[in-house]
């Protein structure tokens, strides 16, 4: 302490001290009186401060006031912040679908689902809403709140609503202090009421019980909730965890088999806009970062959605809050597939978090499970309703004084005036003359002769007797812990049947949806059509007119299969390498399609053959090296984009495979000048390699042909004089080409 009295009392502290004294003083202001609820009323201080200040003169049965004038009193007289943060606070307490029971009455533009900000102030009105004015404001002034100086001194202010329900519950909270924040989500009147009243009868009933009388979450927009009743009823043990949530969905059927999903509620936070940039997103994603390209994942996730999705739209209005259409790409999609991809991959199946954190009863912040939260605000019930009961008491008592005095005056009414008419202290000689109190006298003397009449005292004496029962039962109640536990029962029992509503969110365990990047297998029939060049296209159905098909100039056509969307379809090069593509790898646009290298790595190799099938198809293999075997189609089906190894050339060329069917029994193969026809039976079924030898050929020659026979078969050969000719084959002709397998076959005739 310095001597000199005008030097200035100044303390060297270290800095980081001061530092973190001032920022835990900040951080429980925060934390206290900012950011977290009151267990008591479920408010935070600037809800708080609106709904007391509309108190004054924006009640239900009065009329809209200006939302702007509600700002100016809360700022003016409590709240001394800006004015956007209490205005959307305040919008807030007017969103029905952000607060399961809406506290104010809001006219005018108050925001959307969609995020659409709500009209500035000086173009909204509000009120309370009943259920704000009767559940949390309707005890003001019956003893059961402290009242404390508001910032400046000059208004009182309550420090807690005197709330008839867990208003902390039944709409929830939000809020992000420093080191702590909590997320309640609201919930069903009517469970809460049902909780809230067992309890209050049996105080020592298991958390377990309580936890069964609320199924879950009840949010104002509805949707579904999978989470599974184990994992519900350890969030709220433990007062912090998630809840899965599902929007709700139809599935409408339209003309011609076609189908459409129509969305009504979205998970709580989840907007139509939201869902359907999510959609495009995934549908036309953008390469991350600064890369050129996008990611194999994103292209995968690309191809997924495409193949399902076919547009999204928005038809929400106001008989339909929400409605958001899908159309499948085609009626053949699964719609448990496009419902999967859905739930996985946008956020119309999300989490939404329990964190019950708020202030307890002793204006301590903390984390504690519901079971705890229900307790204390049953204890906090309990004492408010005892200081209600308790200041009726005392206003009865105070009403029952004041009709003392009155009646004892009425016992002889002309003594009294004629003390008044004479005496120079009236009030005095009252007191002296009936034995009545100072504050007696003076309410006699404040009276009207009118009031003095016979008739008066009959209603005077009633309405003593009145107060005098109802202070005896109110004494009684008082006086027995179990008859005020079920006083405020029925109390809430009344309340919860004035306000309290069906569940809106849908109880329906399920398991969380999982991301899958494999496009689902749609069955339908198409044709696959691949040139000679390498491109390759898609036609729905079966019907397509070859005659009709355009070609890229010098192309034409190498293979125009009838294909099912779940077939492979194998491609051959003249190696004997096989790449398999899906079919809905394929452009279905009306171009010449796209080169099947961009599908597969053929490293340059020119395809020799392009084969479809059925599961367990079987097909004649062979390269004009002579040899071959039978295999089924799954044996040349190659998992990795390079292709496999399949068949063995043996330096030679692949042939074009050929398609079995049940009914082919011999097997023609034609190499030089010489024919071979021999029972198909004596292929060997391999599942790759080289194979067995077909036919023994002349020095230098190669295998030309290799078929099967199927009632007739026309060979082109040449004439004697170099000319090109046709042998025809029938059934009878076969018998004479027909030999061993391996061995040289017959000379054809020139």
């Amino acid at each position: 302490m310095t001597d000199n009295l005008f030097e200035p009392d100044i303390a060297d502290i270290p800095v980081d001290a001061h530092a973190a004294q001032a920022y835990l003083t900040y951080a429980m202001s925060v934390v206290t009186s900012r950011a977290l609820p009151g267990l008591e009323d479920g408010m935070k201080p600037v809800q708080r401060r609106i709904l007391f200040a509309m108190d004054g003169f924006a009640r239900p049965d009065a009329a809209h006031k200006k939302s702007a004038r509600v700002v100016g009193d809360v700022i003016g007289k409590y709240h001394p912040h800006g004015d956007s943060s209490v205005y959307e606070a305040m919008v807030r307490l007017a969103q029905p679908f952000t607060l399961r029971y809406p506290l104010i009455d809001g006219q005018g533009n108050f925001g959307s689902m969609d995020g659409d900000n709500a009209a500035a102030m000086r173009y909204t009105e509000c009120r309370l809403t009943p259920f704000a004015r009767h559940v949390l404001l309707s005890e003001l002034n019956a003893g059961v709140v402290e009242f404390q100086p508001n910032y400046d001194g000059t208004q009182q202010e309550p420090s807690l609503l005197p709330a008839r329900l867990p208003v902390v519950l039944a709409n929830g909270a939000s809020g992000i202090a420093v080191g702590m924040a909590c997320e309640i989500p609201p919930h069903n009147l009517r469970e809460l009421g049902e909780a809230t009243c067992r309890l209050l009868v049996d105080p020592r009933m298991p958390d377990d019980d309580i936890i069964d009388c609320i199924q879950g979450p009840d949010f104002p927009n509805g949707a579904t909730l999978i989470s599974s009743r184990e994992s519900i009823v350890a969030a709220y043990k433990e007062g912090r965890g998630s809840f899965r949530m599902r929007a709700n969905y139809e599935v409408e059927g339209l003309a011609r088999g076609q189908w459409q999903i129509v969305v009504s509620a979205l998970p709580p936070g989840v907007s139509t806009g939201a869902v359907m940039s999510r959609i495009d997103d995934l549908a036309n994603p953008k390469p991350k970062g600064d890369k050129k390209k996008i990611s194999d994942d994103q292209a995968r996730t690309k191809t997924l959605a495409t193949s399902l999705i076919d547009s999204v739209r928005d038809e929400s209005d106001a008989r339909h809050p929400v409605r958001l259409v899908i159309e499948p790409k085609s009626r053949a999609v699964s719609q448990e597939d496009l419902l999967a991809f859905l739930f996985a991959y946008t956020d119309l199946e999300c989490n939404a978090s329990l964190n019950l954190t708020l202030l307890d009863t002793h204006r301590r912040p903390g984390q504690i499970g519901l079971p705890a939260v229900l307790r204390q605000w049953c204890d906090y019930r309990l004492g408010a309703v005892t200081r209600r009961l308790t200041q009726r008491i005392a206003d009865i008592d105070d009403r029952m004084h004041i009709l003392d005095g009155r009646l004892a005056i009425l016992l002889d009414i002309d003594r009294a005036i004629a003390i008044i008419r004479a005496a120079d202290d009236p009030k005095a000689d009252l007191m002296a003359g009936f034995g009545i109190t100072e504050r007696q006298a003076e309410d006699v003397l404040e009276i009207r002769l009118r009031q003095l009449a016979r008739l008066e005292a009959i209603k005077l004496q009633g309405e003593r007797d009145a107060l005098h029962a109802e202070r005896t039962g109110l004494l009684k109640l008082l006086g027995s812990d179990s008859a005020l536990r079920t006083f405020v029962r029925d109390e809430v029992r009344a309340d919860v049947e004035r306000f309290g509503d069906e569940r809106r969110t849908l109880i329906n365990a399920d398991v969380q949806a999982t991301r899958t990047r494999e496009v689902p297998q749609i069955d339908e029939a198409v044709t696959v059509i691949v040139s000679r060049g390498g491109f390759g296209r898609l036609r729905s159905g079966h019907d397509v007119d070859e005659a009709a098909l355009t070609w890229k100039a010098d192309d034409g056509p190498l293979a125009v299969l009838k294909c099912r969307t779940v077939w492979p379809v194998v491609l051959m090069d003249g190696d004997g390498r096989t790449y398999t593509i899906k079919p809905t790898d394929l452009p279905s646009g009306k171009g010449d399609g796209v080169p099947v290298s961009s599908l597969a790595d053929l490293a340059g190799k020119k395809l020799v053959a392009v084969l479809t099938g059925e599961p367990g198809s079987r097909f004649l293999v062979a390269s004009d090296s002579g040899y071959g075997f039978v295999c089924a189609i799954e044996d040349m089906v190659s998992r990795q984009r390079a292709g496999k190894a399949f068949l063995n050339t043996d330096g030679g060329t692949a042939l074009a495979p050929v398609k079995l069917l049940p009914a082919d029994r011999w097997v023609v193969a034609q190499g030089g000048d010489r024919l071979l026809a021999f029972p198909l039976e004596e292929m060997k079924t391999l599942s790759g390699g080289k194979g067995v030898k077909i036919m023994t050929l002349p020095e230098g020659e190669s295998l030309a042909l290799l078929t099967l026979f199927r009632e007739k078969l026309a060979l082109p050969v040449a004439g004697s004089r170099g000319r090109a000719k046709t042998l025809n084959i029938d059934e009878n002709a076969l018998m004479a080409w027909r030999g061993v397998r391996a061995t040289k076959g017959r000379k054809l005739d020139g």
